[in-house]
This record gives structure tokens, C-alpha cells and sequence, in this order.
């Protein structure tokens, strides 16, 4: 089944959303294209649209426990997408994956305890460390040619150090990276021999592109499934994070427990009615859906990296091999951050995340959301080139 429902723009202003109703308060200025947060303008899966009017219709919103169902849709999804075989009692739920995050840091270290990141990476890696007072310990990852890769060297010396937990973004944002299964296995070895937990953010696994397929680390090998926590989520894949619904994936029984005790303490009991009811129509009903948008989402890519090349030779950028984020190296502009982003606003009237925000190698970068219909997607380019040409 094909979906043409990429193409449409759909007005989302006025509806409470963060990415249009909120630029111009975290921007400073008026009239930019949103083209920052991580979400996509794409409507969800009809499928998913169905199954919550169909449960609106019932008109008792009572207290909902989770059903046998959505464990099931969710275990078969993992084996389907994944080659992954996972059971029911592995899975927590979680509103989100930063949510999940600061579960795991303050179920299972100590404040000072050392958490390993590789920047330059996703934002609330460095915010959940610090404001749950532990200390933050960088591995910074290598920029070789138009990819990514781990400094492995560095790595085990700051294992050596007393890291209790690495957080690892697999595959990698900002970066697009795909991490292979060479590298995967050295990370999960290297873990295993310093004791150090991994928790593994994989919230977008399902949105792999260039025929790459996404490996959960915890699937590798079954030491490693008792020395990870897998983060994911339907809340990119589907375009729902609205609806704040995450997984929380581990077979360690103690680890397990020290989660729930966790969540519990903090009156957490599960995902709303809602959540459920969309979680479980993604993964059930919505692999055609996805199946367009990732071939949709592959041309914006061409697209852009086409524009980039030709319009803009100045930039460059960092192919991404999973996700709808295009990781822009602006170095060679001679332009400091804080210049970019005042030319992107003033200049081309559009919004993008900053590099420096994503730690130490995101300087002078920008990351750019091209999950949006194509008018929009050549609108913000050719802003870009208004701005940085």
C-alpha cells in the first residue's frame, strides 16, 4: 500500500505545538520557518488516526492498563524490524526517552558518579547527568570524512577511569551514524570488562536508510542483553510524540526492579489511555506507513545534499544513515556560532538547532529537520542559502 499524504502541508500553528507556536519565543524573532525540533510535518499513520477515534468514541476515559495486545504488537515488531526476540517481562513502559534516561541515571548510579557521553550528541544526554548530580565524562567521537566514529582508545581509558554508565545514541544524534556491528560489539565488550551499564538510545532504529539495518546492542549477544537498557520508542517512526510514549527494554531482573522501584517512588504507573491505544496501532498496522515515508524521506535527502553541494560547497553534510536530521558543517565559513545563527535568522528567517549545543565538535555546525513536505523543504533551503551563501 502506497501513502500520499507526504506532500500535504497541514497547518499545525495555533495547535500547541512547540516547533511552530514556540519559534519565535526561542528564536527572538518573527516569521521563521521551523525547521529545528524533532518532530516531523507529516500527519501520522491513518491507522493510527483510526484506532484513537475509534477509542474517543467510547466515552469513558477511565484508568487503562496496558493489554496482552500491545505487548505482543511490540515483541513482534522488534523480531519483524529488528531480529530481535524480546519478551513481555522486558518491557517497561516510560512517557519518553529523556524521561527513561533519568530513570535509569538515578536508579542505578550515585550522585558523582561518572556517566560516559559521545559528543556531539543529542542535548538532554549532557542536561540529564548534570541535573541529577552526576558527573559528566566525554568521549568525544572523530569526524572522519562524512562520518562518525568512535576514538576507542579514549574510550576504554575512560572506562578505566570509573565510568558506572555509558550512554550511547545508536543510531547517533545529531550525526546520522549507523553504528556497525564491529563497533557495537567492541562497545558492549569494553562495558562488559569495566562493568560499566549501557543504556541504548535507539529511538530512532526504525528510521534507517541507504540499506543499513539498525542492530539493538542488546541483540548481539545474550551477555550484553543483561548489561543494557534499550531505549525506543514509536514517538519518531510514527510521528507521535505528542503522545509521550516510550519502551524501556531489559531482561536483567535486578536491574529491572531497581527501575520499577524507580518509577514508582516518582508516581509513575504507565502510560495513558491514548498512548496505549496509538503505541499499539503503529506497531501493528503501521509498517506500509513507514515504509513510504522512509522512500519519501531518502529523496529530501538526495535533495538537500544535492542543493547543499551545488548552492552552498561552502557546507557540508554529514550523510545521515537513519533519521530525517541533516547535521550541517558550517566550519568553513569562518563564522562563529553565534554569527550563523544570527544570519539564519535575520538573514534567511529560519530556525535550526544550533551545533553548540550538542556538546564539545558541534561548534560551528547546524542540524536541520527535513522531515516535511518538499515545498517546504526547498522553502528552507533556499532561506539557507539566503543566510550562508
Amino acid at each position: 500500500m502506497e501513502y500520499n499524504t507526504f506532500e500535504s502541508m497541514i497547518e499545525r500553528r495555533n495547535t500547541g505545538s512547540v516547533k511552530w507556536d514556540k519559534t519565535e519565543i526561542l528564536f527572538g524573532a518573527k516569521d521563521l520557518l521551523p525547521m529545528w525540533v524533532a518532530d516531523m510535518d507529516f500527519p501520522s499513520p491513518p491507522e493510527v488516526q483510526e484506532a484513537l477515534i475509534s477509542r474517543i468514541k467510547h466515552p469513558v476515559f477511565g484508568y487503562t492498563a496496558p493489554s496482552e495486545s500491545i505487548y505482543t504488537s511490540i515483541i513482534n515488531w522488534m523480531e519483524k524490524r529488528h531480529s530481535w526476540t524480546i519478551q513481555k517481562e522486558w518491557i517497561t513502559f516510560s512517557p519518553g526517552i529523556v524521561a527513561a534516561i533519568g530513570t535509569a541515571i538515578n536508579a542505578l548510579t550515585e550522585p558523582g558518579d561518572k556517566v560516559m557521553i559521545q559528543s556531539p550528541v543529542y542535548t538532554p544526554f549532557f542536561d540529564m547527568i548534570k541535573n541529577n548530580n552526576r558527573t559528566v565524562v566525554n568521549n568525544q567521537l572523530s569526524l572522519i570524512e562524512d562520518h562518525y566514529e568512535i576514538n576507542f582508545e579514549d574510550f576504554e581509558q575512560k572506562l578505566k577511569s570509573g565510568v558506572k554508565m555509558v550512554l550511547l545514541c545508536s543510531p547517533h544524534n545529531p550525526g546520522g551514524r549507523i553504528w556497525r556491528r564491529t563497533e557495537l560489539q567492541k562497545i558492549g565488550e569494553l562495558c562488559l570488562k569495566y562493568q560499566a551499564l549501557v543504556v541504548s538510545d535507539e529511538i530512532h532504529g526504525d528510521l534507517s536508510h541507504s540499506g543499513l539495518t539498525h542492530l539493538p546492542l542488546a541483540s548481539l549477544d545474550a551477555r550484553f542483553t543483561e548489561n543494557v537498557i534499550t531505549l525506543m520508542a514509536p514517538s519518531k517512526t510514527f510521528n507521535i510524540a505528542g503522545l509521550q510514549s516510550s519502551l524501556i527494554i531489559c531482561s536483567n531482573t535486578l536491574i529491572q526492579n531497581r527501575l520499577n522501584e524507580y518509577q514508582h517512588k516518582n508516581g509513575f504507573h504507565g502510560l495513558n489511555l491514548f498512548a496505549l491505544t496509538a503505541t499499539e496501532a503503529a506497531y501493528l498496522h503501521g509498517e506500509a506507513w513507514l515504509n513510504s515515508l522512509l522512500t519519501y524521506l531518502q529523496e529530501n535527502i538526495r535533495i538537500a545534499e544535492e542543493f547543499i553541494k551545488s548552492e552552498l560547497p561552502q557546507l557540508r553534510c554529514i550523510h545521515p544513515e537513519a533519521s530525517y536530521l541533516l547535521w550541517i558543517d558550517c566550519r568553513k565559513l569562518g563564522l562563529s556560532g553565534k554569527s550563523i545563527q544570527e544570519r539564519l535568522i535575520s538573514k534567511g528567517k529560519i530556525a535550526l538547532e544550533p551545533g553548540e549545543k550538542y556538546g564539545p565538535g558541534g561548534e560551528e555546525f547546524v542540524r536541520m529537520n527535513i522531515g516535511c513536505p518538499r515545498s517546504m523543504l526547498l522553502d528552507g533551503l533556499s532561506r539557507l542559502k539566503t543566510a550562508l551563501a
